[in-house]
């Protein structure tokens, strides 16, 4: 919806550097698409820091974001055109992320696009994050759907690997430095960018 990962990435960079932790780019991408708490924990079992303990950090985190998507937040080409075409062929919508509740929220609100969907789902009230299918599962669930017939729009690796456990089409939207990246493959479909895709793209 938005291009979130520079967003996470300098939050991750100005959080962690308060513990001592000085991330790359190669770094934050290496955890892109997994819940926040596991972010936090990912990065403390490899450097265990001392006077913060992991919720402080998680909160720390989830406040900078929030900060930075009502401040900067802006949706990406080609998101509500896209919006505008899959309800006007009568299709459910609705969000699967691995993004706490509250930032699910708050995108969907600076963006104006809430009345799109009929579901809106946060891993975080799952056992486990992408690439966990649970987060799809329970989606199609909510929209009382078969998985089979779900077509999803993924910018992540573990999210593409997530919607395929769960047994889901899958359309991948890397970002632009990770288009070539081979393990997008996984994914049915590739495309540059929302308005690359049309429906003819995904009949089989």
């Amino acid at each position: 919806m938005i291009d979130s990962e520079p967003l996470w990435r300098r939050a991750e960079k100005e959080v962690f550097r308060s513990v001592g932790i000085t991330l790359t780019k190669e770094m934050c991408l290496g955890t892109m698409g997994l819940r926040l708490d596991e972010v936090v924990a990912y990065w403390y079992q490899r450097f265990p820091w001392t006077g913060k303990n992991l919720l402080q950090v998680e909160e720390e985190m989830l406040s900078a974001m929030q900060t930075l998507i009502a401040e900067e937040g802006k949706a990406l080409r080609g998101v509500h055109e896209t919006l505008e075409r899959l309800r006007g062929a009568n299709l459910l919508l609705a969000i699967a992320s691995s993004s706490p509740f509250s930032l699910i929220e708050a995108v969907v609100n600076v963006l104006g696009i809430r009345t799109f969907f009929q579901a809106l789902c946060s891993a975080e009230e799952d056992a486990f994050g992408k690439p966990d299918p649970a987060v799809y599962l329970r989606t199609a669930e909510r929209l009382a759907v078969d998985p089979s017939e779900c077509l999803v729009f993924e910018d992540s690796l573990l999210g593409v690997r997530s919607a395929k456990s769960a047994g889901m089409t899958v359309v991948a939207v890397p970002a632009p430095d990770q288009y070539d990246d081979p393990r997008f493959k996984e994914a049915d479909f590739k495309v540059r960018s929302l308005p690359e895709f049309s429906f003819d793209t995904v009949k089989t």
